[in-house]
């Protein structure tokens, strides 16, 4: 039953950062969202808050890898297109509400432990999504920068979105996202 309480709290927490950012996540903002008794948190998280949004941070890096994982032998279009389509989804789903949780930390944590943990996301993230990119037809000397550029731009997408609650300002990035990618993997190129 313990398991559960502090899965519970890591999930409040990557919901609260995604939707307010690492200030607004603090103990007792989780313990209100997840209902956790308030004793559990430094049973659960003995080193504080940083070790909760850490654990938070790297369960939501797990989570897109495995749905990137998915994507495998797809084209580099379709995986591009299914790469967006996950952001796309949370915008609209949750009303631009939600962002991502590695990016809230990343921007708003002086906490170099945080970072890291930030930059081991994006740097697994990029690496599976090069892969499947050469695996979709990328050339290998361009998959890495490509990857990059998909996941600064879905990020920054996000970002803008989120701002200007228009769907519009996120379809545009993502159609150039795809337009790059097309070039990128074909024959041509």
């Amino acid at each position: 039953m313990t398991a559960v309480v502090r899965d519970r709290m890591v999930e409040g927490a990557i919901q609260l950062l995604a939707q307010r950012g690492i200030q607004a996540t603090s103990f007792s903002e989780v313990i209100a969202l997840t209902k956790a008794p308030r004793g559990s948190i430094y049973h659960h998280f003995p080193r504080g808050k940083d070790q909760l949004v850490g654990e938070a941070v790297e369960l939501a890096g797990h989570r897109t890898l495995m749905r990137m994982k998915e994507l495998d032998g797809e084209p580099a279009a379709g995986v591009t297109a299914a790469f967006l389509d996950l952001w796309r989804s949370l915008l609209v789903q949750l009303d631009f509400s939600t962002g991502c949780s590695v990016v809230a930390v990343t921007v708003a944590t002086d906490n170099a432990d945080l970072v890291d943990a930030a930059g081991r996301v994006f740097r697994g993230w990029t690496h599976e999504l090069a892969g499947l990119l050469v695996t979709g037809g990328v050339p290998h000397e361009a998959a890495k920068a490509l990857a990059t550029t998909l996941i600064a731009g879905a990020e920054g997408a996000v970002l803008v979105s989120r701002a200007t609650r228009d769907i519009d300002d996120f379809d545009a990035v993502a159609q150039q996202l795809l337009s790059l990618v097309a070039f990128a993997s074909s024959p041509a190129s």
